[in-house]
């Protein structure tokens, strides 16, 4: 259904756009900048004023939505854990073996990721030479 909505905003958007085709355009069809502005502000005012003329529908609207971020994170975390799962089962980890633990600090620590380096791995990258210094010359 948002598909839909978004789809008919977009290809409303790219018809408004194109050119008309006609060379003239007719007398009462002109626009001012200043017009365009004036009935932008007064529609933002009017839907500031929305949730005082329809208190029950602001309501509504908030329960859904928070009812819908809450559905949101929680499907979120399930297609987290199948993909963390997923992969640590191509590692031969059991997936049920890794679950993460909560240090003092209170940030979120996943025990298999810990001191995974090789020493290879901790050795400094070379850098090149050091450029040479310039000396100045009194002349």
């Amino acid at each position: 259904m948002f598909f839909l909505l978004r789809m008919a905003f977009w290809l409303g958007l790219v018809l408004i756009l194109l050119p008309s085709g006609s060379s003239q355009q007719p007398q009462g069809s002109q626009v001012a900048a200043t017009d365009a502005i004036s009935a932008a502000s007064a529609t933002v005012g009017d839907l500031r004023q929305f949730c005082a003329r329809q208190p029950d529908a602001c309501t509504v609207g908030s329960h859904v939505a928070s009812q819908l971020g809450s559905r949101a994170q929680a499907g979120a975390r399930m297609l987290y854990e199948f993909v963390t799962g997923t992969m640590k089962g191509k590692d031969g980890a059991n997936a049920n073996s890794a679950r993460p633990v909560k240090p003092a600090d209170g940030a979120l620590v996943d025990k298999d990721s810990q001191n995974t380096l090789a020493p290879t791995d901790l050795t400094a990258p070379w850098h090149g030479p050091q450029p040479r210094k310039e000396t100045k010359h009194a002349a």
